[in-house]
């Protein structure tokens, strides 16, 4: 009887012990399979026509896209992070040190060329620096406007020291972002968070490259507000408050949570030397949609051309520097096509007296492409009226 028992068990070992393989293995591949689709589903989503961008299906679109990317991004996080244990892949946390390795192949160095118009010193080339976040593994990266603006050459620097030579493929002065490409393959690209998910207090790690020469730099901070109305250039923009340090050559880098996952992009642009843990940076949600817009049209369906661009001279030190004699909003730099000059003073439009950038800006958000605007402006010290029609901006 004791031997028939000893045989049962044995008998019944190896049979809950096959079940138990069969089963680890079956579950194995179904993960292996899941994951697999929806990492492919994240470069497959069907993006909205230039149409929707300029319907009331924009907001729906913003919403859906930006679900479909938060769930996606998620799962390929699931995917970078596995490690052999078994613990919850979504709900496992980083340190500083693991982060910095993780996501350091993911930013770059980005160094521009200008050419500048000097007054007295006639044209001259200045440089400039600043950071970029990899977004596909083709070579596509995103950063500032602001960084990219006007340069006639864009160098990238790759964590690796290897360098390129970029292209602009659009940018959006709305929203501070541009996206440039570079012919290079089997790069690392960010992995999206959802920075409607961020909460304030939670850890928050910048990589870029301050001051020009320190690229790859890692500082640590957490999310110190969210959804901040800052005004940039005109430019009312919602952003992302932090403690991680940032400075000039910083904009365009990274911002990552605990996970490692994108969550913003840095825009140190509004921050001033005299102000210490106060960064700012664009919410992953609005970086997505704006940068997948530039990847497919070169420029975001929709947003006003305004002709020209222009330069708010609020007190006579600025005004003696630009050698005008009234405070106001000028015409810097106007297109060859535009009815606006370089230099003409804006006084009003459609009677609405001008006083800001902003109110121009405030303005045009009121219009869409192909509507017709009376400008009042100062040229040449006489005042005239010219008719601007509403172009796409490209």
């Amino acid at each position: 009887m004791k031997k028939r028992t000893v045989v049962l068990v044995v008998l019944l070992t190896i049979v809950l012990s096959g079940a138990a393989g069969f089963g680890g293995t079956y579950l194995a591949n179904t993960f292996t399979d899941l994951t697999s689709a929806t990492y492919s589903d994240q470069f497959s989503y069907n993006f909205p026509s230039a149409a929707d961008y300029e319907s009331e299906r924009y907001d729906a679109y913003f919403d859906d896209y930006s679900a479909s990317l938060s769930v996606n991004a998620g799962s390929m996080s699931s995917i970078s992070l596995l490690n052999g244990t078994n613990d919850s892949l979504l709900s496992q946390q980083l340190t500083i040190p693991e982060i910095a390795a993780l996501t350091s192949s993911s930013i770059v160095e980005i160094y521009t060329e200008t050419v500048t118009n000097g007054g007295r010193m006639g044209q001259f080339i200045s440089e400039g620096a600043g950071s970029g976040v990899i977004i596909t593994s083709n070579g596509y990266i995103a950063t500032n406007n602001h960084v990219i603006n006007g340069a006639r050459r864009i160098t990238v620097l790759l964590n690796n020291g290897t360098e390129y030579e970029a292209t602009l493929i659009g940018r959006d002065s709305r929203t501070d972002l541009a996206v440039i490409k570079i012919e290079a393959m089997n790069l690392q690209p960010a992995v999206y968070g959802n920075s409607d998910d961020l909460v304030v207090g939670e850890l928050a790690i910048a990589i870029g490259n301050p001051l020009g020469k320190l690229g790859g730099t890692v500082s640590e901070g957490i999310i110190s507000a969210l959804s901040r109305n800052i005004e940039i250039d005109g430019e009312m923009m919602t952003l992302l408050q932090t403690t991680a340090a940032v400075n000039p050559g910083n904009s365009g880098g990274g911002l990552f949570n605990c996970f490692g996952e994108l969550v913003g992009v840095v825009n140190a642009k509004s921050s001033g030397s005299d102000i210490e843990g106060i960064g700012f940076a664009i919410p992953v949600n609005t970086v997505k949609l704006i940068v997948e817009a530039l990847i497919q049209y070169g420029y975001v369906p929709g947003r006003i051309d305004f002709g020209a661009s222009l330069i708010d001279i609020s007190d006579q030190r600025t005004a003696m520097m630009y050698r005008v004699q009234t405070i106001g909003v000028y015409v810097s730099q106007a297109d060859t096509d535009s009815v606006l000059r370089s230099g003409d003073r804006v006084i009003s439009i459609d009677g609405k007296d001008i006083q800001s950038i902003a109110d121009v800006n405030e303005l045009l958000e009121t219009h869409s492409v192909g509507d017709v605007l009376r400008i009042n402006v100062t040229r040449n010290g006489a005042t005239t009226t010219v008719t601007l029609i509403l172009k796409q901006a490209r």
